[in-house]
């Protein structure tokens, strides 16, 4: 069975399966009662940094956020999705930093805190390349912020835990340790990703990985399984990695990299046998920008870079990232290999030409889609009969409106009525007629009310029993 690289976004609603499968795995419980109480008390202290995140997005942005075979079975994929996610505060104010495929797309967010409460949300700012983002809500009193480590000085076997929101069941915490660093997941050119066993499932995105200090070492981001749940492989975006792109995200509102114009790759050792070198270094150009920063300064094709601004940089990847963070403006000393002579420029970094960021919200969030209020809400309606209630499987007392079909693009539609839903009640009054139904949103409309609730048993259930739907009487 081949192996997938999953961003940990988790489409809503599909919480059956992974209840089932979290009550059959018991390990991160065993984790937490086999902590010191210290730790204990440490990690509890640290769940007001965390929140959860709901962003509602169109169906098309939601299958190119997520795989479609993240959609649960029992949800129309051509409906508006919920897509759950996680973030941490990282300003009192109320900045949350998140994942940015945890919000791309969206029309809408919700934000919800560790105590409960309910915030809308809204984007200020996002690097699409980085994979994050920040997201801002509205607060009364200042929030608890997270304490950022030095990522540099993780290790191998560090005791590491993650707060998140796993399957979209809560606020949850999983220990583990740090398995790995340094992973390229080929998702980008810059890619460092710090790999945990702590159990990290859709729905964690944009969480926090802390160390036994309760400083945040990275923000949780991926997962590669066989299937779309955890098996103990989880990457997280190191945190020097992230706060540089945070800091410039709060300051600029956009992510500012350092460009010198030139094409790199690792040397390998059959390139380091090709050039007469006694072991692989460095990273090799491979092409030169014409009227670019490491042009201008003399770099050229087939030159071996060993040293930028005095750091010897351990692959071509974090040779690119030390690029992407130099100060543009400033010149920093490069020393490489030509012609097997050791030689040293300076070169002066310039600002990326591409567009690599979206900042603001206006850019950043997507309008809410325009929905269609039919009059009647693009619902075809029938009488129960007994051969509906048979054909449907219901028993033979069943009382209600059947729907026996939703126009597709309806509000009705988007809010989840399907076919072979029963609706028993409107506001507050039971229904038996699609002629009952109607003159509840009839009088609805002329009280000037934008939503009517409507209680419906649905045909696929969720959860046993009826549940209130609110459907929109009026357009927008």
């Amino acid at each position: 069975m081949s192996h997938r690289f999953w961003p940990i976004t988790l489409p809503g609603l599909a919480l059956g399966a992974g209840l089932a499968f979290l009550a059959s795995l018991p390990a991160a419980a065993q984790q937490m009662q086999m902590m010191p109480p210290s730790q204990a008390e440490l990690i509890r202290s640290l769940l007001p940094t965390v929140v959860n995140i709901t962003s509602f997005v169109t169906a098309t942005q939601a299958t190119a956020t997520m795989n479609v075979a993240n959609v649960p079975a029992n949800q129309d994929p051509s409906h508006p999705q919920t897509l759950q996610g996680s973030g941490f505060v990282v300003d009192p104010s109320g900045v949350i930093a998140t994942n940015n495929h945890v919000v791309a797309g969206a029309y809408d967010i919700e934000v919800m805190l560790s105590d409960g409460t309910r915030a809308a949300g809204r984007i200020l700012a996002t690097s699409p390349r980085i994979d994050l983002a920040l997201v801002k809500i509205d607060t009364k009193q200042p929030l608890a912020v997270v304490r950022w480590a030095d990522s540099d000085r993780v290790q191998i076997a560090d005791p590491v835990f993650a707060i998140g929101n796993p399957l979209g069941v809560g606020l949850s915490v999983s220990a583990g340790i740090v398995s790995a660093l340094n992973r390229n997941l080929m998702d980008t050119p810059y890619d460092d990703f710090i790999q945990t066993d702590a159990a990290i499932n859709h729905g964690n995105s944009g969480g926090p990985l802390f160390n036994g200090r309760g400083e945040v070492i990275g923000v949780d981001t991926a997962i590669i399984s066989p299937t779309t749940g955890s098996v103990g492989l989880g990457f997280a975006i190191p945190a020097n990695d992230a706060q540089y792109c945070v800091t410039q995200l709060l300051r600029d509102g956009n992510v500012r990299p350092g460009y010198l114009g030139m094409k790199i790759e690792q040397v390998t050792p059959d390139i380091a046998a090709a050039l007469g070198l006694r072991a692989p270094m460095g990273a090799i150009v491979s092409e030169i920008h014409a009227g670019g920063p490491a042009a201008t300064a003399g770099l050229r094709t087939g030159d071996v870079i060993l040293r930028y601004d005095n750091r010897t940089p351990p692959d071509e990847r974090a040779l690119m990232r030390a690029i992407a963070k130099s100060t543009i403006g400033q010149a920093v000393p490069v020393t490489m290999l030509r012609g097997g002579q050791a030689q040293t420029l300076r070169v002066t970094p310039a600002e990326w030409p591409g567009t690599v960021t979206t900042a603001s919200a206006a850019s950043g969030q997507t309008p809410t889609p325009a929905v269609l209020v039919p009059p009647n809400l693009g619902l075809n309606l029938d009488v129960l009969t007994a051969d509906l209630r048979a054909q449907h499987g219901l028993h033979m007392q069943q009382a209600g409106v059947l729907v026996g079909g939703v126009a597709a693009g309806t509000d009705a539609f988007d809010r989840g009525l399907a076919p072979g839903d029963v609706i028993l009640h409107v506001q507050d009054t039971d229904v038996g007629s699609p002629e009952e139904v109607q003159s509840a949103i009839d009088a609805a409309r002329r009280e000037h009310k934008a939503l009517i609730l409507a209680l419906v048993l649905p045909k696929v259930q969720l959860a046993p029993g009826p549940h209130w739907i609110a459907l929109r009487v009026s357009g927008q």
